[in-house]
């Protein structure tokens, strides 16, 4: 064999071995994207409704608000009143008093849009948007729900259309956070910080799957 015949020899070998690494590596990025961040989860004994204890008690509460939605960044007041039929009330407003958006969620969560800017009157937002106030007012229905739990925490789990809502919580005495998740990961997170009275001082919510998140703060009276 000459040396050029060698030469090839050894390219026809590497580039196999290039072609067998590229098929491992793929695989393992498709074994990766279909593996659940939740499988780990196991099923606990429990009360799911131990949940509802961090549900915020809202009277005629201000947040400061700030909202960024895909090329859109709009700040002012978010205000949740509750009416005297226990229909919340939540709605937007620039410093100025000019509405952004005006919803209300009865107790059972039949939802009721009266406004919305014309520019963000688009459904994947609306629905955005009322699934978020949906979880921060944490009024979920229990009646599927099951109780889990990893090494850390414990997740009530309540099924909806693609998925889940998991609250996440530290031995039902202290809230982590909330997960609007599909079959495999969370596709939304909610965090509700420093809870005085009954309502968080602050709301962060972030959605993973496009630019949408909006950051609460509490205005004292």
């Amino acid at each position: 064999m000459n040396y050029f015949q060698l030469n090839d020899l050894q390219r026809q070998k590497a580039k196999g071995k290039s072609k067998k690494c590229v098929t491992y590596l793929l695989l393992l990025l498709l074994l990766t994207n279909c593996t659940s961040v939740y499988r780990n989860l196991k099923e606990t004994n429990g009360d799911a409704k131990c949940i509802l204890k961090f549900s915020p008690k809202f009277s005629q509460t201000l947040y400061s608000a700030y909202i960024d939605v895909t090329k859109h960044h709009l700040s002012g007041i978010l205000y949740f009143k509750l009416m005297p039929d226990s229909t919340m009330r939540v709605v937007f407003t620039n410093e100025m008093g000019v509405k952004f958006f005006d919803f209300s969620f009865t107790k059972d969560n039949h939802f009721t849009k009266y406004y919305i800017l014309p520019k963000m009157d688009k459904k994947v937002v609306v629905n955005a948007l009322r699934k978020d106030m949906e979880l921060v007012l944490l009024r979920p229905d229990l009646s599927r729900a099951k109780v889990l739990k990893d090494t850390a925490y414990i997740y009530i789990a309540v099924p909806d259309k693609k998925g889940h809502d998991y609250y996440i919580m530290e031995h039902c005495e202290k809230l982590i956070r909330i997960e609007k998740a599909s079959k495999r990961k969370p596709v939304e997170v909610i965090q509700l910080f420093n809870y005085k009275d009954g309502v968080p001082d602050s709301i962060d919510i972030q959605h993973k799957n496009f630019k949408f998140k909006i950051a609460l703060k509490k205005v004292e009276k």
